[in-house]
């Protein structure tokens, strides 16, 4: 990811859930917060719920797969947080690619396919 860094304490996720703003679909939540800075940071949360680790991970990896694609297409300067649903369990890569953009669009920063 050449844009972007990662979410990694506990207390920058708790910010983005308290103060950001949240949109959901079937397989995944987003909650996007403006952070200041010219990059993005992105964090991923995959509750045990959904599976056991083997699936965790995948889910996590094509999470980030999806955006490292896309990253382009979303604006800069935003702290975003993904939050997989137990329906992205078992879901191919396009699926869940396709529910990143969607997301992105409904909280209107991120652009279309290009």
């Amino acid at each position: 990811m050449q844009y972007s860094d990662s979410l990694k304490k506990n207390q920058d996720f708790q910010k983005v859930y308290r103060k950001g703003t949240s949109q959901a679909n079937r397989y995944l939540v987003m909650y996007v917060l403006k952070n200041g800075h010219m990059e993005n940071r992105l964090g991923i949360s995959v509750s045990k719920k959904v599976g056991n680790s083997v699936v965790r991970h995948r889910i996590t990896r094509l999470i980030r797969e999806s955006y490292r694609l896309n990253e382009t297409l979303f604006e800069r300067g935003l702290d975003i947080v993904v939050v997989a649903r137990t329906g992205a369990k078992g879901r191919s890569y396009q699926e869940i690619e396709s529910a990143l953009l969607h997301l992105g669009q409904r909280h209107k920063c991120c652009g279309g396919k290009p």
